[in-house]
């Protein structure tokens, strides 16, 4: 696990914090904040071994997260678990987790140092002309295949579905069900829910007319495969030559359709998935396709629920400026497009 710049120092009650937190994997000897997420606060802890390691914990201000982002922290160490013993998901190792958040205000993840750099920062051309980024893509089809090679019992947010049975639980750990619209369905209410409080129309009528039109298609979904669900550039690490070296941050991870691995590589595209993550795909023995009407319908509704979360995320946020009006407007046409294209099917 890395990220994206080494930033400033860390002030001395940090580091006491951090020297407890990191104590059962080895001895602190220094520490810097790492900058380029959007949700989590992340350093870097040098140890007196040698070795670097990532401690990542998430905000505790709840009201100003959005529901499905309650408990992320503990998705992200049950999904290093399930990667321990599976090396082909190219995922940090998780050393330590830390839910008693009494050291930090919030869960703790302890994960090894992922090397390379962020794709979003390789300084790469565009996939059709650089033959790094279209090494970096095609290797990224075949990562999602691995992880689509790994099956659950449920659908829905992976921390959702280790809740024990009929848990209330916070209200982000209830995004779950037994069938995958059940589950879908309980996450764009979600999201729904948070619009109306922080005051985005996300056209709600409209979504609740896709969705129940569409309940056949989303039924035909009916194993739950793992997914990362956040595979933006700024989560995959390469080398200098294009190698895909593994993926970061899968806090976002849901039991679900494979086919949201697709929005989550592209989260403000319109296109069609690129032809050489199709093609790694395919290598890697779990194709997709958008050929049938049935799974474009499927993608668009994903695509819909995707720009519903970017639509809103932008309040709690905070994001102001040029940034923040382009990115409301911009989430706010994809989600009107992708409704449209769905209200006519």
């Amino acid at each position: 696990m890395s990220s994206a710049a080494l930033a400033p120092t860390v002030d001395d009650a940090t580091i006491a914090a951090l020297t407890r937190v990191v104590a059962p994997v080895g001895e602190l000897t220094g520490a810097t904040p790492l900058t380029g997420g959007y949700f989590a606060t992340t350093y870097a802890v040098d140890l007196a071994d040698g070795t670097r390691v990532v401690v990542k914990t998430a905000p505790t201000a709840t009201e100003r997260l959005m529901t499905y982002e309650l408990d992320l922290v503990r998705s992200e160490a049950l999904v290093y678990e399930l990667a321990a013993d599976r090396p082909e998901l190219r995922m940090p190792r998780l050393l330590r987790f830390d839910g008693s958040r009494t050291d930090l205000p919030g869960d703790v993840v302890v994960a090894s140092f992922l090397p390379g750099t962020p794709w979003q920062e390789s300084g790469f051309g565009k996939v059709d002309e650089d033959p790094r980024a279209a090494r970096t893509q095609h290797e990224l089809g075949v990562l999602m295949a691995r992880l689509h090679a790994v099956t659950g019992e449920r659908f829905g947010y992976v921390r959702s579905v280790a809740e024990p049975a009929g848990s209330d639980g916070p209200a982000g750990a209830r995004l779950h069900g037994d069938t995958w619209p059940e589950a879908f369905g309980r996450m764009v209410e979600a999201i729904l829910g948070d619009g109306v409080r922080w005051g985005v129309d996300l056209r709600p009528d409209d979504v609740r007319a896709v969705l129940a039109r569409h309940q056949g298609v989303l039924a035909r979904v009916t194993t739950p495969v793992l997914v990362h669900g956040d595979l933006w550039e700024g989560n995959v690490f390469v080398t200098a030559e294009g190698e895909l070296v593994g993926v970061i941050d899968p806090e976002r991870a849901l039991w679900a359709d494979p086919l949201m691995d697709l929005i989550g590589a592209d989260q403000f595209g319109r296109d069609t998935p690129a032809p050489r993550l199709l093609a790694g795909l395919r290598e890697g023995g779990a194709p997709l396709s958008l050929d049938d009407e049935d799974a474009y319908v499927r993608f668009m509704l994903y695509r819909m629920y995707m720009s519903m979360i970017l639509h809103v995320e932008a309040e709690p946020r905070g994001y102001d400026g040029e940034g923040g009006a382009w990115y409301r407007r911009t989430s706010g046409e994809l989600l009107g497009w992708a409704l449209d294209e769905l209200l006519r099917r």
